[in-house]
């Protein structure tokens, strides 16, 4: 089976969502809506709280080789929390933080974060200036 990530990730908040959505960023719209992965695999997904204010660059080098996750296993935990119930993913305006390769296997932060509303979700590059914030969650294999 393959998971098509333009068919599952599409703003809608409305209750019958599968997972209600209030925002898509542009760079994750550009980055990965084209994205194909094969879903027949199963992950074990670990989740790390920030102690302290943390560029991407600390995390995956703290991470060593399991800082990698899908866009399906982000999509998996949505899933269970679709209308931000508790549960795995922090649903406090805080950050989830998972790190995807794009449809062009460039490595990227993708996080989401409960509005409310919906999951709003964003991507943004690993290499940059960017600092996750004390409390952020980080998921990796």
């Amino acid at each position: 089976r393959k998971f098509l990530a333009g068919e599952h990730f599409k703003e809608n908040i409305t209750p019958s969502a599968d997972v209600r959505i209030a925002w898509l960023g542009a760079t994750f719209m550009r980055r990965f809506v084209t994205k194909i992965e094969d879903a027949g695999s199963e992950t074990t997904i670990q989740f790390h709280t920030l102690l302290r204010l943390s560029r991407d660059r600390h995390i995956i080098d703290g991470l060593d080789d399991r800082h990698e996750t899908r866009l399906i296993d982000l999509w998996c935990l949505l899933r269970m929390q679709a209308h931000g119930e508790p549960g795995a993913l922090l649903i406090d305006a805080v950050p989830n933080v998972f790190y995807v390769r794009d449809s062009s296997g460039v490595l990227s932060a993708v996080d989401a974060v409960w509005g409310g509303a919906g999951w709003e979700i964003g991507a943004s590059p690993v290499d940059g200036e960017r600092m996750w914030p004390v409390g952020a969650r980080v998921m990796s294999r």
